[in-house]
Order: structure tokens, then sequence, then C-alpha cells
């Protein structure tokens, strides 16, 4: 079985520093498209929802007009049968008959002015949903145009960097393998609990890199030997000297542009 080629200290601050850089330029892209694609789909299931209240509006307008035509038949068919009543009645020899056809046009015409109030109610309701219809398509238009605004936005920005992105998260998976699992597991462990997402840091001023906490001179010495692992005590960031992070950070730079600019071709 070969045996697993040890790699020195250094090396592995080396490795982490990369995936710090690399994984903070991804932050950076994710940053700059921000909450569109949340936005998006809020206002994608604000569309649908919408465009769900208008059909459902339009059929039930439909379905009231529906009724009204039924009314309006059924009255027709009354007045036939008043019609037919009245010509029976001219016909007719006892008083009970007469009666009879009588009460037979009292009901049709009852039905009738049934039918007309009935009529009423369902116009007023029809208008009624005809407010609700033009304030849903309202709304809906204007939710569709900010729709659109916001998907050529977030088109604009996934177009400029998706490549970039998609390249650096390979990048960021091939510097992982680099470094043991333990510390990676505790470069993203830090990574999650820190604000800005910077687990590796460089010194700047005495200090590690966004802290006001002075790291003692021995310590900075000890970090400069590159010969361990050390850790700030305030914030758990790992440490790294100025002058590795200098050259990581101009040679992840070349390497990575070379890069883009072969992807971009």
């Amino acid at each position: 079985m070969a045996k697993k080629t040890e790699i020195s200290v250094e090396e592995r601050l080396r490795a982490l520093y990369d995936l710090q850089l690399i994984d903070a330029q991804i932050d950076k892209i994710r940053s700059v498209r921000g909450e569109l694609p949340l936005e998006v789909e809020d206002l994608e299931a604000d569309v649908a929802g919408l465009t769900k209240r208008v059909e459902n509006t339009n059929t039930e307008i439909k379905a009231y007009d529906d009724e009204i035509k039924v009314k309006k038949n059924a009255i027709e068919i009354s007045k036939g049968l008043i019609k037919k009543y009245g010509e029976q009645q001219e016909n007719v020899r006892n008083n009970r008959a007469y009666e009879s056809l009588n009460k037979e046009i009292e009901y049709q015409e009852l039905e009738i002015q049934l039918a007309n109030k009935q009529i009423n109610q369902l116009k007023e309701l029809i208008e009624k949903k005809k407010e609700e219809l033009t304030q849903a398509e309202e709304k809906l238009g204007e939710r569709e145009n900010h729709l659109k605004h916001k998907k050529e936005e977030l088109d604009a920005i996934l177009a400029e960097t998706q490549k970039e992105e998609d390249l650096l998260l390979k990048k960021s998976a091939e510097f992982e393998k680099k470094v043991e699992e333990r510390l990676v597991t505790a470069y993203k462990r830090i990574r999650s609990s820190v604000r800005n997402g910077l687990a590796v840091v460089p010194i700047e001023r005495g200090a590690s890199a966004g802290s006001f906490f002075t790291i003692p001179p021995q310590v900075q010495l000890e970090i400069a030997s590159r010969k361990k692992i050390i850790t700030d005590e305030h914030s758990g960031r790992i440490l790294v000297d100025k002058e590795l992070a200098e050259e990581e950070i101009a040679r992840m730079e070349t390497q990575i542009s070379k890069a883009l600019a072969k992807v971009k071709k």
C-alpha cells in the first residue's frame, strides 16, 4: 500500500489560505447577487397567486353570467305559460277552471318577479367581482413588470459571474483535497461562526486582520516560523503571517486569472 505523502505545516497553511481566498471570492460573487434569487422566487409566487385569482374571478363572473341566462330563459318560459293560460281562460266554461288557470298565471308572475330579483342580485355580484378583477389585474401587471426587471437584473449578474463561480467552486473542492479532513472541518466550522466568513487571516499591525486585539510578539514569531497552526484566542481564526498571505494572494490571482481566461474563451 502506497504511503500518503506527508505535507509540512507551511504547505498546509498555504493550502488553507488559498482555500480561504477562493471561498472569499465565491462569497463576494454571491454577495453581489445578494437577495435577488429570493426576490425573484417571491415575485414568481406572487404572480402565480394573482394569476390564479384572476382566473378564478373570471370563472365566477362567467358562472354568474350563465346563471343570468338561465333565469332569463326561465322568464321567457313563464311568459309563454302566462300567454298560454290566458288563451285557455278564454275557452273555459266554468269558474273553477278559470280560477285554476288564474292561479297558474299568478304563480308564473311570481316566478318572473323572483327571477328578476335574482338577476339583479347576480348583476350586483358581477359588478363586485369585476372591481376585484380590475384590482387583481392591475396588481398582477405591476408584479409581472417588477419580476421582469428583477429577472433581467439577475440574468445579467449570472451571465457575468456564473462561469467564474463554477470555476471557483471547482478550485475550492480541489484545494480542500490538499488539506487533511480534520483541518477542513475546523476551517468550515470557523467560517460558519464568523460574520465575514474569513477563517484564515494574516497578521496586520500586530493583530489578526479585522481584530483589535494585539497578538503577543512571541506568538507572532511562532506564526512567522510556520511550524505549527495557531489560532487567534479571541476570534478562533487560523493565523498566517503577512508575507505568506501576500505571496499566496499574488500567486492565486495569477492562477485564477489564467483559468478564467481559458473558461471565457
